[in-house]
């Protein structure tokens, strides 16, 4: 203020207050709209608010507010103290959790005088307002109104308000001995505004000139941006393809930043402004063609996030008590009626127009991105009209219509199209982010080469009042813009984007336009900006280009900015449910997790709450699934219900983000599987048993071909679902394809989404969920049911296995992924005996399965090893009655696709498995050993005394038990040499050049003293691993050496014992009528055969664990033929028949023996034993069995 007592503009800082103000009203906003919401949950409000013994309490201090003093007589009273008795006992606790909010009042109340001062100041200067010309200033005007009043009318919300302030200055006046110096005029500001547009009405009849002169400076823009879309299509709006010719040529318009302007701020300037100045609408037709406009766009409007007003009922209300106003209140009502019948239709039909849009300009500037540097306003417009109707279908959509005469068309607030819209906007983003160099580099260019020229011709030349007579503050700051632009080069940009060097940064040049602004539209003023047009549209044109430059994120925040979406949850979730379930959108699906990135553009500073990090909790809620980061709780309960615990927004965005990307993941997953079992059945036809009903009906038909009998219809062969009569023929898995190339599209959109400093990555949720599914469906169709010990053949598992990992190889068509990463994941996990969550797996299962249900049922005598057959076969039952037909699972084919599908770590495991249940029996035959220890040892010293040894052998005791253990053993042994067999076949057909190297060491390996035991156990080891037959089985010595005593001599000893146990018992094998020999098989009944398999191996094992190696273990095996010889010799001296009806059976068990034994010889044998007579028996059993 000057010494005269006038103002001077120019010291009053309008252009600063109102960007501080502004700022500090959207913080205010953010603060009063938490009070609200934690008062109005009754989980987050404080506790003692809702405390019944606080109940009467507060009453009696909100019925006397304003007047909270403990010093009143009337609050001294007994009766009043014992009410408020509770209020002094956690007076301390009440200011704790109170002062956050009772400062916040006060900061209001303070915010409050700065704007009343402010707007004071501006009648003085009497400022001129023109959307056209000064932008920045007009803009900043309105927009500081209308948070204002935004924040005086959800300060009227809070129900709370008059118990929140009340409680604490009663609390501040026990604690302190008077009340806060605050709160007489924060009660009286309570008070004021308990009708607060009344109240605000009083406070702005003095600024209503200014008001009208701004709002009225809109009629040449707004009814132009609130076109129908029909107009728009006429027009060619936002097309870039209308003029070819002009391709090239930057957009322009004299009104540059009103054309991204949300017209949705516009509405809310025009209703708050004629609400509270509403006198004007009696002075200008202008005035009254604009309120008519925006009251019949929307029946709601928005006062801060989710905060709406309902505008036709809320003018109704202030202008019925205003007389002479019954026009207005029938004008009100009728647009009322026109709003909720055709705002829908018309804003339905501007979607759909912006929808076309939208996608010509994605295309032509993906195609072309050096088109976004001239039609970089074309970007900006489109996303603006974007943003302003989804933000109108959103608050619509929520807040349902007002009862009026006419309802609403519910489809008209349903757009199933919307997630293509949000798309398109993303994508738009998405280029500017892309290729902000190139808009950069264009824009420094026309700044430099064009911009600052024609200022500084206008500034010379064409300015009403010369430069020269100019004041010095505008004189300075007009010059510094033309020194600015010429400064500017395009290698300073490449510096910027190469190198460590000066970054654009135009703030300081925009803020001086706003002051400039500010200087030359008050009254008064030297210059004056509304009488030099071409300096405001040229500066508010160069202000768009510095933009370009320089914060071209804040430009994409300012007109695509969806953060609203996050206090919408329901609508949110329901939007990108229906994106799921229509095929034509699930490609758009990828916006949503997109806009998750937005939210937090809706945090302010000042409420620094609202971005705290909660990062434990997150993370912690990510990990709640079997240590997956992918199954999480989100699956269990919607977003909705999560929104409603006040989650931070930042919390809220990664969660939300979080929910869809795993959503989206789970759909894509379910169409995969759907496809997969599909493809499955279909390769289940190839099988080739379902070749028999073909191969029968063939036979019948050949048979009855003369017949007059009815030919049975031959089935449907495998690929007839592929013919089709005509290209329209839609089938169940076309629709598949179609959703899956669909989906997988948007997941394939972005490797990365950036959400408050997280990343998501949405193709490793699809991995995740793949290879969670791959992993049930493996075990899933192993189909093994413990109760009837039914389980899938391997083979016909390996070929569901191919068939699904088939289609998942193709998965890679539509999605960079890398499959071959989860069939590494899954199917090795699926090699050992548990995944990583703990379940088991197809290794475990077909284990368990051979070992408890196959073998056990072996020894039941109704499945014997043939030899001959390499597998186990049914005997003496029709296979077709028996609930497990053993050759269908233990034959060459089957065992290799098992090989092939447990790959060799999971037949390690079933090697191991086997060898546990060898070393338990093993176990017992040293107790059976230890039992008949003493007779032993005679029996090993007498072999040569028939007499003595048949004494001897008469005080055996369990003989049968330890045949029977030993079979046992022999049957495992023969099984696992059928599974090492098959995955020897598999290796050497998978890893050819590996194989022969292995088979090369171990054959020239040699064993020699330097190479000692261990040496050669390592080898056996890796041999054995490869599936290679070893003299010495490595499994079974590291099942065995567990059970190794402190005592080396008598562990021997009990071996020695044990080879001497079983060779003096195979005698008794004679006497069992299932020990006969069956020549078709190449094996016995009862599987005796086996022992040759498990005496070698056993032997092999014990003395190379107890030994001195190969030396040892012959010398025991010929221990073991001679005892074994001349025990089975005594057979032809027998006169029993029952004792002789399976002795030739008996007698090539010898010839077995030595067969399977890589440590005996014929020779030592024919010492032994005469081969004649073995040769008689091998005549003998097939005499027999060719009469059987």
């Amino acid at each position: 203020m000057s010494r005269t007592g006038q103002l001077i503009p120019s010291q009053q800082k309008l252009a600063e207050k109102l960007t501080v103000l502004n700022d500090r009203a959207m913080g205010m906003l953010t603060r009063i709209y938490n009070i609200k919401k934690a008062c109005g949950d009754v989980k987050s409000k404080p506790a003692f608010l809702s405390d019944k013994n606080l109940e009467g309490a507060i009453k009696f201090i909100v019925r006397k507010f304003p007047h909270v003093d403990s010093k009143n007589n009337y609050w001294t009273m007994p009766f009043v103290q014992s009410q408020l008795q509770q209020v002094n006992n956690i007076k301390g606790e009440i200011m704790k959790q109170l002062s956050l909010y009772y400062f916040t009042f006060v900061d209001v109340m303070d915010f409050k005088d700065h704007v009343s001062e402010l707007l004071t100041t501006m009648d003085a200067c009497n400022v001129h307002f023109d959307i056209t010309t000064n932008y920045d200033l007009t803009k900043g005007y309105l927009d500081l109104i209308i948070s204002y009043v935004s924040l005086m009318l959800l300060l009227a919300r809070i129900d709370d308000r008059k118990a929140v302030l009340g409680l604490y200055n009663y609390a501040h006046d026990l604690t302190h001995g008077k009340v806060d110096q605050n709160f007489a005029r924060l009660g009286q500001m309570i008070l004021d505004y308990e009708q607060p547009l009344k109240k605000l009405q009083e406070e702005f009849t003095p600024h209503s000139k200014l008001v009208a002169c701004a709002l009225l400076s809109l009629h040449q823009v707004y009814p132009r941006r609130n076109l129908p879309a029909e107009q728009w299509r006429q027009a060619q709006m936002l097309s870039l393809v209308s003029a070819p010719g002009q391709m090239l040529n930057p957009a322009q318009s004299e009104t540059m930043p009103c054309e991204y302007l949300s017209v949705e701020t516009m509405e809310k300037w025009i209703i708050f402004g004629f609400l509270l100045c509403h006198g004007q609408l009696t002075q200008s037709d202008s005035a009254v063609q604009l309120w008519r406009l925006a009251l019949s766009g929307n029946y709601v409007i928005t006062l801060f996030r989710d905060e709406v007003l309902y505008i036709h009922k809320t003018v109704e209300g202030v202008f019925e008590g205003i007389k002479g106003y019954s026009k207005r209140v029938t004008e009100t009502k009728e647009c009322a009626n026109y709003a909720v019948v055709n705002a829908g239709p018309f804003h339905r039909e501007r979607r759909a127009f912006l929808r076309t849009a939208l996608k010509e300009l994605v295309m032509i500037l993906a195609d072309q991105p050096g088109l976004l540097g001239p039609k970089a306003l074309f970007v900006f417009m489109g996303l603006s009209f974007a943003r302003d109707e989804v933000l109108w279908l959103l608050r619509h959509s929520e807040n349902p219509a007002p009862k009026l005469n006419k309802r609403p068309n519910p489809v008209d607030y349903e757009d199933r199209q919307l997630p293509e819209l949000l798309y398109y906007m993303e994508e738009l983003r998405g280029l500017l982010r892309k290729y902000n160099q190139v808009m950069q580099r264009y824009y420094v260019q026309y700044l430099n080469g064009f911009d600052s020229i024609v200022l500084n011709n206008l500034v010379q030349n064409g300015l009403h009042q010369n430069l020269s007579v100019c004041p010095e503050d505008e004189s300075i700051i007009m010059s510094s813009f033309v020194n600015t632009m010429n400064g500017l080069s395009v290698k300073q940009g490449t510096t910027l984007l190469f190198e460590e060097g000066e970054i654009f940064d135009f703030r300081g040049m925009r803020l001086d336009w706003f002051r400039l602004q500010a200087y030359t539209s008050v009254s008064r003023a030297q210059l004056v900006l509304r009488e030099n047009p071409d300096l405001a549209r040229l500066m508010n044109t160069i202000t768009f280009h510095t933009y370009m430059v320089d914060s071209l994120d804040e430009m994409a925040k300012e007109t695509s900015d969806l953060s609203n979406f996050c206090f919408y949850g329901r609508l949110f979730e329901q939007y990108f449910q229906w994106c799921l379930e229509t095929p034509s959108q699930m490609r758009y699906s990828i916006s949503f997790p997109l806009i998750c990135s937005h939210f937090m553009n809706c945090t302010h500073e000042i409420c620094p709450e609202e971005v705290v990090k909660p990062m434990l909790s997150y993370k912690q809620n990510l990990r709640t699934a079997g240590g997956s980061t992918r199954e999480r709780k989100s699956q269990d309960t919607s977003f909705c219900d999560r929104q409603s615990k006040r989650h931070h927004i930042g919390d809220r965005s990664l969660s939300q983000a979080n929910f869809f990307l795993d959503e989206m993941a789970k759909e894509a997953k379910n169409i995969i599987t759907s496809i997969c079992d599909e493809q499955c059945k279909l390769g289940d036809q190839l099988l080739p048993k379902n070749a028999a009903k073909t191969i029968s009906i063939a036979i019948e038909r050949k048979r009855n071909q003369n017949k007059a009998k009815k030919l049975p219809q031959e089935p449907d062969k495998p690929g007839r679902e592929s013919m089709r009569r005509s290209r329209t023929d839609v089938t169940s898995m076309d629709k598949l394809y179609l959703m899956l190339t669909e989906l997988c599209s948007a997941i394939n959109y972005t490797p990365s989404i950036q959400v408050w400093e997280h990343t998501f990555a949405p193709r490793e949720y699809l991995t995740q969920h793949l290879e969670s599914r791959f992993t049930k469906a493996l075990v899933g169709m192993v189909m093994y049911n413990p109760d009837s010990g039914e389980i899938a053949k391997p083979s016909e598992l390996l070929n569901s296995v191919e068939a699904y990992m088939g289609v998942l190889q193709t998965i890679e068509n539509y999605v960079h992924l890398d499959i071959t990463r989860v069939f590494n994941n899954v199917l090795l996990q699926q090699t050992q005996p548990q995944d990583s969550h703990g379940d088991k797996t197809i290794t475990a299962l077909y284990t368990n399965w051979y070992l408890e249900v196959l073998l056990r049922r072996v020894s039941t005598g109704q499945i014997m090893f043939s030899p001959n057959r390499h597998a186990f076969v049914n005997v003496g039952v029709d296979p077709n009655q028996v609930a497990v037909n053993a050759e269908e699972f233990s034959d060459i084919s089957e065992l290799r696709s098992l090989a092939e599908l447990l790959g060799p770590y999971g037949m390690k495991f079933l090697n191991e498995s086997l060898m546990w249940h060898i070393s338990s029996q093993v176990a017992e035959l040293k107790k059976l050993v230890t039992q008949n220890k003493d007779v032993l040892t005679t029996l090993r010293t007498h072999f040569d005394k028939p007499a003595l040894m048949a004494e001897h052998f008469n005080r055996l005791r369990d003989v049968d038990n330890v045949l029977k253990r030993v079979t046992i053993v022999g049957v495992i042994l023969s099984f696992k040499t059928l599974a090492q067999e098959a995955l020897n076949d598999v290796l050497k057909k998978r890893i050819p050049f590996l194989m022969s190297s292995i088979i090369d060491f171990q054959k020239h390996f040699p064993e020699t003293p330097e190479n000692n035991m261990v040496r050669v156990e390592i080898v056996n080891e890796m041999a054995s691993a490869a599936g290679l037959p070893c003299d010495v089985d490595p499994a079974l010595c590291a099942a065995l050496r567990v059970q190794k005593s402190e005592n080396p001599d008598d562990d021997y000893k009990i071996a020695c014992l044990l080879m001497v146990f079983i060779a003096v018992s195979l005698p008794m094998l004679s006497l069992d009528s299932q020990s006969s020999f069956r020549a078709d098989l190449e094996g016995h009944t009862n599987n005796i055969h086996c022992l040759a398999k498990a005496v070698n191996s056993i032997a092999a094992a014990m003395f190379t664990i107890y030994g001195k190696g190969r030396v040892t273990i012959e010398e025991r095996l010929k221990e073991f033929l001679a005892l074994a010889s001349s025990s089975l010799l005594k057979l032809g001296q027998e006169t029993d028949k029952l004792a002789l009806r399976s002795r030739e059976s008996v007698y090539l068990l010898l010839d077995q023996i030595v067969r399977e034994s890589p440590f005996l010889t014929m020779d030592l044998l024919e010492s032994c034993f005469p081969y004649a007579l073995l040769r008689n028996s091998y005549h003998a059993v097939l005499r027999q069995d060719n009469r059987m």
